[in-house]
């Protein structure tokens, strides 16, 4: 019989282990919290395109849009590993999408246009009015 040997999986190879490379298929950009009503207008209009949507957590808020990285490989690796840009660079995988799903972390989230009119009308009582 065999020993199984268990590979430990750290910060260093860990993108190797990761089947979805969901680090690479979004874009989030943080933005002003929004207070009045006009703030939250223009952030239903965001949310009501496809593949856009919002969030607040601990470090504030965020669009976030749901847009593979063009240079992702089948296999999930980077096709410009060598020349990727900085933000790439500096991405810090210690406890990433591969550990838990980032919505996990979210104290807010808004996935369409649906679930934040919903938190509108409940924030502001004369939303319709």
């Amino acid at each position: 019989m065999g020993k199984s040997r268990k590979i430990k999986i750290t910060p260093e190879n860990k993108c190797s282990f990761c089947r979805e490379s969901k680090c690479c298929t979004y874009v989030t950009q943080q933005i002003d919290t929004p207070r009045s009503k006009d703030d939250f207008q223009t952030l239903l209009w965001q949310v009501s395109h496809e593949g856009v949507s919002a969030y607040k957590d601990e470090d504030g808020w965020f669009l976030l849009f749901d847009s593979r990285c063009s240079h992702l490989q089948p296999d999930g690796r980077c096709g410009i590993y060598e020349q990727r840009p900085w933000v790439c660079r500096e991405h810090d995988n210690d406890y990433c999408e591969y550990d838990a799903p980032a919505e996990e972390g979210f104290e807010l989230h808004f996935p369409d246009y649906d679930s934040l009119l919903a938190y509108c009308r409940k924030r502001f009582k004369r939303w319709d009015g």
